[in-house]
């Protein structure tokens, strides 16, 4: 068997074991997709600069919040409809973060339920993702279950006010429950392994959405009309106090990607933020998360918690967001890929791997502790000016030397 290195042989092996609007569903974006490419892009586009001959024999890339201590600095980010990979995906997830001693997302979106996730990971940090539909009674019950079974953070989706395009699935008539069409059957019938897990495990459901708590089954009718339900239009800035009524843990906001709405978040109370796009799923003309980071760090001055999710596939993709203002980063796409490819173990094992590469990515720059990290670290790439192809070298300004080309250019006052 090839030898699994890094998360883009995982997707590579999960492309070959999952049927093709499987693999699509997880791995695609948004309308064109750019920017599912854009997070990439804008990641691989910055340069680390090392600083050597430092002490760093007791490395440590753990960090500490919410009076939690991570073993890494990130977390295994929500994922939707992650039963469709593996049945009971969302407790295999959460078993595999537990061991790496970092966080898990439930989603609202996810396929087991949220007591039963707690039971798979009892000494694990578990937080739940939570989407405001029209009917906020769904959205309460969700935050009364989740308090019950010691979850232990809220996090408030904010950027699917609707759907994204996502124009993989349309072409693959991919639905819930899916329309099984001659072309899927056979999609499917050439990943019998895929297929006898579904066959014994069941199609899954949305196991949190569900007026009741029991487990009887539910019809394929009533679970398209639980995800055709639309998002609550009118929650806005003000709606965190509901929330704050019903949920007394810490209270972060996903989805920003502007200076002013950090504002906003800081200004009604929130605990923290995650700088957001959905993974290129939502708005596909918005910019790479990584982009956004710095102002939105920068806006926030260091009053509450910055994360960051977005195109993360390396320990360096890691580091840079902390050097850049990030105090830990969401993983989604990686663990599941690795789900797909072995189970729990192949989750662990991609989440290990983003701690190896983030050990050793700290110790090639010379920092110890995630704390040490800056934007010192992040250099600019120098694209070529006009001024320069005519000839005329211009000289960067001293203003943004060593720092990475999102900040944008002054001149010397």
């Amino acid at each position: 068997m090839t030898q699994l290195l890094n998360v883009e042989d995982y997707r590579r092996r999960a492309r070959r074991v999952l049927p093709r609007l499987v693999f699509d569903y997880v791995d695609g974006g948004a309308e064109d997709e750019r920017c599912l490419r854009r997070n990439r892009d804008a990641l691989e586009a910055l340069p680390l600069i090392p600083e050597c001959l430092r002490d760093t024999h007791a490395m440590d890339i753990g960090i500490e919040l919410f009076d939690r201590r991570w073993r890494a600095p990130f977390a295994v980010a929500p994922i939707g409809l992650a039963g469709l990979v593996r049945p009971r995906a969302d407790a295999l997830l959460a078993s595999a973060a537990q061991a790496a001693r970092v966080p898990f997302i439930l989603s609202t979106a996810s396929n087991t339920r949220i007591e039963d996730v707690r039971t798979a990971a009892p000494d694990a940090t578990l937080w739940m993702q939570l989407y405001v539909m029209g009917e906020r009674a769904i959205a309460e019950r969700i935050v009364r279950r989740a308090r019950a079974a010691n979850f232990e953070a809220l996090v408030l989706t904010v950027d699917v006010p609707v759907g994204g395009l996502r124009e993989r699935d349309l072409r693959h008539g991919f639905r819930v429950p899916m329309r099984l069409t001659p072309g899927t059957v056979f999609d499917m019938a050439r990943h019998p392994a895929w297929l006898l897990r579904l066959a014994r495990g069941g199609m899954p459901q949305f196991a949190n959405l569900l007026p009741d708590d029991d487990d009887a089954p539910v019809s394929a009718q009533t679970q398209a009309a639980l995800l055709s339900r639309t998002m609550d239009r009118t929650l806005t800035w003000e709606s965190l106090a509901w929330l704050r009524k019903l949920w007394d843990g810490p209270l972060l906001v996903k989805g920003l990607l502007g200076a002013e709405d950090a504002r906003r978040a800081v200004r009604h109370g929130a605990d923290g933020i995650v700088v957001s796009n959905h993974g290129g799923r939502q708005l596909d003309a918005a910019p790479a998360s990584i982009a956004a980071l710095p102002a939105i760090a920068d806006a926030v001055g260091g009053r509450i918690p910055v994360l960051m999710d977005g195109g993360i596939r390396r320990g360096s993709d890691v580091v840079k967001a902390l050097a850049l203002g990030a105090r830990a980063v969401l993983v989604g796409r990686p663990p599941v890929y690795g789900l797909a490819c072995d189970g729990e173990r192949g989750a662990l094992s991609v989440l290990q791997l983003l701690a190896q590469e983030t050990e050793r990515t700290m110790t090639l720059l010379g920092a110890a502790h995630a704390r040490e990290l800056g934007p010192r670290h992040v250099d600019r790439p120098t694209p070529r000016s006009l001024d320069e192809q005519n000839g005329s070298a211009q000289r960067t300004p001293e203003s943004t030397r060593g720092k990475p080309s999102i900040y944008p250019a002054r001149a010397p006052a």
